[in-house]
């Protein structure tokens, strides 16, 4: 019997094929960003005390490792993270406070000095421009607040979320031991190796990410702070204190914090300061780039950065700042299950170098 030729060739059934793996993989992927939109108040706690339980799982297995009770160390662990972010964020924002004002009057100044000598219009008036500038951050700060109750009213969702996150950092640390044998009980039935497996690969990409990004950032503030106090650049603590900041935003948020610090030296202390503050802060960048990173971060997934870029940009477009921030550790751990799924080893091109037993 003679064989009926196929309707559509061989390369037409593979693209439909792809296409339809394709739509499907973005149908699931669009649905669950829609959920976490819809269940933003409960994904975001979580999703920050993953992170949390990533950056101080080490501490937490070192404690348990010398026979100390593993709720006692979740909780030495938890106080251990108050401190931190806490005395971080107060020198942080206390340094933004102080010279925040005098960072704004610089910044000013820059732009007058670019509008005179770089021959804008004349009708360009940087007042107006801050003026305009003022009335926009009032009107969406108008819209997103809504008058004073609903500004306490973020106030208070904020401290939830954080006390939220804190509670779940305590109970992921505390159980961590119980993850392997939860993936087995989820999964589906011969799959709870593989589910282990990619659990583990994800969990040290967001682990290697937090931990070498945030050295990475205290490095960075430490040496532009250090270059800016040299040159004698009014608010250079607080510039340090916005490099910190802006460095768990990669790319992007380097390059905006050493901006501000150039555009501030340029109209503090002139044209030939300011050409040595950018010498600064591109030594930094070369450094970060072409050392640190390579020796602190190898435990990351190697993202390149058009990706960076574009996890970023699609964070930004689904939450805001909350989105860049918790992008690129998502985008990280999706490498690390996808390098599991094509069955790389950690030593692959994107896999991810063991790290110990995972915390989670």
């Amino acid at each position: 019997m003679q064989t009926p030729n196929p309707l559509l060739p061989d390369g037409a059934r593979r693209a439909a094929a792809w296409c339809g793996v394709v739509l499907l993989v973005t149908g699931v992927a669009a649905v669950a960003v829609w959920l976490c939109i819809i269940f933003k108040t409960a994904v975001t706690p979580v999703l920050l005390a993953l992170l949390g339980t990533a950056l101080l799982g080490p501490v937490h297995r070192r404690l348990t490792s010398r026979g100390m009770n593993r709720s006692l160390a979740a909780g030495l662990t938890c106080a251990l993270l108050v401190a931190v972010v806490g005395g971080a964020g107060y020198i942080v924002v206390t340094a933004l406070v102080d010279t925040g004002d005098q960072i704004l009057r610089s910044l000013k100044d820059a732009a007058q000095w670019v509008v005179d000598h770089f021959g804008i219009s004349k009708q360009t008036n940087v007042n107006d421009l801050v003026a305009n500038a003022q009335k926009l951050v009032q009107k969406f700060g108008a819209s997103a607040a809504g008058g004073l109750l609903s500004g306490i009213s973020l106030i208070g969702s904020l401290i939830a979320t954080s006390v939220l996150a804190l509670l779940l950092t305590f109970f992921f640390l505390r159980d961590s031991d119980k993850a392997a044998s939860l993936a087995h009980a989820i999964a589906p039935r011969g799959t709870g190796d593989l589910v282990e497996a990619m659990g583990r690969r994800a969990f040290e990409a967001v682990q290697g990410f937090m931990r070498g990004t945030t050295f990475i950032a205290l490095i960075d503030a430490v040496c532009i702070t250090v270059g800016l106090l040299i040159l004698r650049v009014p608010g250079a603590v607080g510039l340090g204190a916005l490099v910190f900041v802006g460095a768990y935003i990669p790319y992007l948020g380097a390059f905006l914090s050493g901006a501000v610090a150039i555009l501030v030296a340029l109209a503090d202390r002139g044209l030939v300061i300011a050409l040595w503050a950018l010498g600064v802060v591109l030594a930094v960048q070369v450094l970060e780039g072409h050392v640190l990173q390579p020796m602190i971060q190898s435990r990351t997934v190697q993202m390149h950065p058009a990706t960076i870029m574009i996890a970023i940009t699609a964070g930004a477009s689904v939450a805001g700042l909350l989105g860049m921030l918790l992008a690129v550790p998502a985008c990280a751990a999706a490498f690390g299950i996808l390098g599991e799924l094509r069955g790389e080893r950690p030593d692959g091109p994107a896999g991810v170098q063991p790290s110990g037993p995972s915390g989670v």
